[in-house]
C-alpha cells in the first residue's frame, strides 16, 4: 500500500508533457504520424480499385464490316477495354502481351462477315495477358453479353434468322500464361519483389543510423573514404543477403506452389541484382536523412506502404486511376513485378525485359546520387 500513497499526480503530468514536448521536437516523427494515415486514406479510397477498367487493348482486324466495327465499338463502351492499338499480326499480339503494353488482343479473322451472313456461327479470338487472373477476369466475362448485345442490335430484317437460337457469332478467349487462374502463380513472383523491398531497405536504412547512435560513424567520417565508395562498400554485404532470399523465394515457388519457370534462371537473378540494388540504395539514401532508428523506420514504412499498393502486386495495375499509375511508374518495384512475371510465366527475352530494365538502372543511379549528396552534407 505504501508502494503508492507517494505517488504524484504533478510528478507524472510533467513526465507525460516532456514525452510530448520531445516528441513534438522530432519533425520526421510528426510528419510521420500525420502523412501515413493520409497517405493510406488517399491511396485505398481513390487508388485501390478490384475492378479494373479502360484496359489497354489491341485489334488485328483481318475483316472491316460495320459487325466488326459495331465489336469494337460495343467494347469500349463497356468501359472495361480501351483500344489502344491496330497491329498487323498475331506475331505483333504476342509481343505486345508479353511486354505488358496490352491486356488483350482481339483477332478477327478475314472471313468473319462472310461466314456471318451464310450462318456458319463464326469466332472471334480475344487472347488476354491472365498473368493476374483478378485483372481479366470480370472483362472477359463481359464478353458473351457484348456479342449478344451487338448481334441482336445489328442483325434485323432479313438477317435477323441469324440471330434467333444459339449465338450468331462466338468469342472464343484465349488466356494466356496463367490459364487455370492459379493466384499463386502471380502471387507467389510478386512476393519476392515485397520481401526483398521490405528488408533491403530496412536493413541499410538501419545500418548508417546504428552507427550514428553509437557513435561509431565519426570514425568513418575522419577517415579518407569518398562518399561513393562509403555508399557502395555498405550496400555490398547485403546484395548477398538479398541473393540468398531470392533464391529461398523461388525454391519455395517451384517446389511448393510449383510456380512455372517459362523464362532464363539467369535472367531472374539479374532483374534480382537490379532491384535489389535499387533498394539497397533507397535504403542507404534513408538512412542519411534519419537521425535515428526510429526516423529509419518510419521513413522505410513511407517507402514501403506506396511500393506494395501502387505496384500491382496486390491490386490491378491498369485499374487504378492515371495518378496513381504515374506514381506506381515511378516506384522500382513495379518493375521488378513485371520482370520477374514476365520471365517466370511468359519466359520473356531480353528484347521484352529491357522496358522494364531500364527504369531500374536509372532509378539506382539517381537515388544513388541523392545519396551521395546527404552523405556529403553530413561530412560538412
Amino acid at each position: 500500500m505504501n508502494r503508492f500513497s507517494d505517488l504524484s499526480f504533478r510528478r507524472w503530468w510533467s513526465i507525460v508533457l516532456k514525452e510530448f514536448l520531445q516528441l513534438m521536437r522530432d519533425r520526421v516523427t510528426v510528419r510521420m504520424i500525420t502523412m501515413i494515415p493520409i497517405m493510406q486514406m488517399l491511396l485505398f479510397g481513390f487508388a485501390i480499385n478490384s475492378d479494373p477498367k479502360h484496359m489497354p487493348t489491341a485489334v488485328i482486324a483481318a475483316d472491316h464490316s460495320e459487325f466488326t466495327r459495331s465489336f469494337i465499338a460495343a467494347m469500349t463502351a463497356s468501359s472495361y477495354f480501351n483500344i489502344v492499338a491496330t497491329l498487323t499480326d498475331e506475331e505483333a499480339g504476342r509481343a505486345a502481351l508479353a511486354q505488358g503494353k496490352v491486356q488483350f488482343v482481339l483477332n478477327i479473322p478475314p472471313d468473319f462477315t462472310r461466314a456471318l451472313l451464310r450462318g456458319e456461327r463464326p469466332a472471334l479470338l480475344v487472347e488476354a495477358d491472365a498473368t493476374d487472373p483478378t485483372a481479366t477476369a470480370i472483362a472477359l466475362g463481359a464478353l458473351p453479353q457484348l456479342a449478344q448485345a451487338v448481334a441482336d442490335r445489328d442483325l434485323t430484317g432479313p438477317l435477323a434468322k441469324f440471330g434467333g437460337g444459339a449465338p450468331a457469332f462466338e468469342v472464343r478467349v484465349h488466356r494466356l500464361y496463367n490459364p487455370e487462374g492459379i493466384s499463386q502463380y502471380n502471387v507467389v513472383p510478386g512476393l519476392m519483389g515485397v520481401i526483398l523491398s521490405m528488408t533491403m531497405v530496412m536493413m541499410t536504412g538501419l545500418a548508417m543510423t546504428r552507427e550514428r547512435e553509437r557513435g561509431t560513424m565519426e570514425n568513418l567520417l575522419a577517415t579518407p573514404v569518398k562518399p561513393i565508395e562509403m555508399m557502395t562498400g555498405k550496400i555490398m554485404p547485403y546484395i548477398a543477403i538479398g541473393l540468398i532470399q531470392a533464391s529461398i523465394v523461388l525454391l519455395g515457388a517451384r517446389f511448393l506452389f510449383h510456380v512455372p519457370f517459362a523464362g532464363s534462371v539467369a535472367a531472374i537473378y539479374l532483374a534480382a541484382l537490379l532491384f535489389i540494388g535499387a533498394s539497397l540504395t533507397v535504403g542507404i539514401t534513408l538512412s542519411s536523412i534519419a537521425q535515428n532508428q526510429l526516423q529509419a523506420m518510419q521513413l522505410t514504412m513511407f517507402y514501403f506502404l506506396p511500393n506494395i499498393l501502387l505496384s500491382g502486386f496486390m491490386f490491378p495495375f491498369q485499374g487504378m486511376p492515371k495518378w496513381a499509375q504515374f506514381i506506381g511508374n515511378l516506384l522500382p518495384l513495379t518493375y521488378f513485378n513485371r520482370l520477374i512475371r514476365g520471365i517466370l510465366l511468359k519466359g520473356n527475352g531480353w528484347a521484352d525485359l529491357w522496358p522494364n530494365v531500364w527504369p531500374l538502372i536509372v532509378f539506382t543511379i539517381i537515388v544513388m546520387a541523392i545519396a551521395v549528396r546527404f552523405y556529403r552534407r553530413t561530412l560538412d
